[in-house]
């Protein structure tokens, strides 16, 4: 065994420390579809305290660290190559506290999100932070990527969900930051620097969350639309006739529609006619006796001014379930299109459309055979392209082109996903080099000796 390994080992204990051989193959990757990479060792801290040791301990002795949360990342951020040892949160699990006066969770990192969504709605409050891997994905992975999914439209990113964190340094230091006031101008609100950060400058153990109060209605309705030029129509109209009810606005073009309903035998097609564009659209408001009747008075108007050409409004909560599915159904990529790339993008709204247009002929034109499906938040200017990845063509090349494309219309290359590996070859189409210098600075002073996540998001 060598030398940090047999360190960790004797410090921490067998049930903290796992070696190489030992290590599941689960903690050789995330989702990002690279190929596997065995951990030098797997760490699995129960406590702070742990955490900060495994943290010092590997700084002494230069040792690589990749933190982990629930593995779902689609940017290559988790995976622990270049000899690094595997930083799982996993046992690092809990909520400690809700406090219904201030409406606030304190939550250790390693909680899946799904978990902490209970925990407040039994609380008889909200999570707003909601995304597909819910019931894998966790909150310290959720802050450390500044996870954005289905609500950003009405709550925001992760970001604006914090108030306080834990974070543990590079050299083992602990960073007790646990505010719970929503006003707190008391010098440098340091916990910005690791909301977002990719675990490279210091690794989340403990969050106080802001909650909201739980809605008590759902409105949901599956439109089929005219054109891209309609959907920017109905979010002004949405935005002002629901105003801060409007929780999800989900545009999916024909090419992902189709796709879907038609290569999935058990996902129900809401729309049997064909459209130009589809839209899940989702309220959520305080009166129930009201939400409704205010919901589908906006639905008539827009039928009537010629904005939505069909819809299927949900009745009960099985109906909503049936509508989200095929928003949903994108876990199924794998299944329908084999080996596929992601693209999370973020595109000025009135861009989109046009963006989408120029993407699909050029990737025609340069890989003859290829699959193109785009969807997206949309309203949060965020859209997703995924692309299947015909034989003899690298994955490398397909990113050369959507990405290339994404520069040219100013656009970013990450909106929710993070840089990790993957994306860090193109950080440059969006950041200038003096950020990126200052992003280079920063790691150096938290992390002078490059053990956190290297060679992820910046190098040193």
């Amino acid at each position: 065994m060598d030398e940090p390994v047999g360190k960790l080992r004797q410090e921490l204990g067998e049930t903290v420390v796992t070696p190489a051989e030992a290590v599941p193959e689960r903690y050789w990757n995330d989702w990002a579809g690279l190929e596997p990479v065995p951990p030098r060792a797997l760490l699995r801290p129960a406590t702070t305290t742990e955490l900060a040791a495994c943290l010092r301990i590997c700084n002494d002795h230069r040792q690589g660290v990749v933190p982990q949360g629930g593995l779902t990342g689609l940017a290559g951020g988790a995976r622990p190559d270049g000899g690094a040892v595997a930083l799982s949160l996993e046992r690092l699990t809990g909520i400690e506290e809700i406090d219904p006066a201030t409406a606030t969770m304190t939550v250790r990192a390693g909680t899946v999100l799904e978990t902490a969504q209970r925990a407040a709605e039994e609380a008889g409050l909200l999570l707003p932070l909601d995304l597909g891997a819910r019931g894998s994905c966790q909150i310290g992975g959720n802050l450390a990527t500044n996870a954005g999914g289905n609500r950003v439209v009405r709550f925001g990113m992760a970001r604006e969900m914090v108030l306080g964190l834990e974070v543990v340094l590079a050299d083992g230091t602990v960073l007790t930051g646990l505010n719970r006031l929503i006003k707190n101008n008391a010098g440098f609100d340091l916990k910005q620097l690791f909301i977002g950060s990719e675990g490279v400058l210091g690794v989340i153990s403990r969050a106080v969350l802001r909650l909201q109060p739980r809605p008590r209605s759902r409105s949901v309705a599956f439109c089929g639309l005219r054109d891209f030029t309609a959907v920017i129509a109905l979010l002004e109209r949405a935005r002002t006739g629901l105003g801060g009810r409007l929780s999800a606005f989900e545009a999916m073009w024909p090419g992902f529609y189709a796709l879907l309903t038609g290569r999935l035998p058990e996902l129900r097609a809401p729309l049997a006619d064909r459209h130009g564009m589809y839209l899940l659209l989702e309220a959520q408001g305080y009166d129930p006796a009201a939400d409704g009747a205010r919901f589908e008075g906006l639905l008539e108007e827009l039928f009537r001014d010629g904005l939505i050409a069909d819809a299927v409004v949900a009745r009960s909560e099985a109906d909503i379930r049936d509508l989200w599915a095929v928003r949903d159904a994108v876990a199924e990529f794998p299944r329908i299109l084999g080996r596929h790339v992601n693209f999370d993008i973020g595109l000025a709204i009135g861009a989109m459309d046009a963006y989408v247009a120029a993407c699909e002929p050029r990737l025609a034109a340069r890989f003859p055979g290829i699959r193109a499906v785009f969807f997206g938040h949309v309203a949060d200017g965020n859209i997703h392209v995924v692309t299947d990845v015909p034989a003899g063509v690298r994955v490398a090349e397909i990113e050369a082109e959507v990405y290339g494309l994404v520069r040219e219309f100013g656009g970013t290359v990450s909106a929710e996903h993070g840089i990790g590996t993957i994306k860090k070859p193109y950080l440059g189409h969006v950041r200038s080099a003096e950020e990126i210098a200052v992003m280079r600075r920063l790691k150096r002073s938290l992390d002078p000796r490059g053990i956190l996540n290297p060679g992820k998001v910046i190098d040193l």
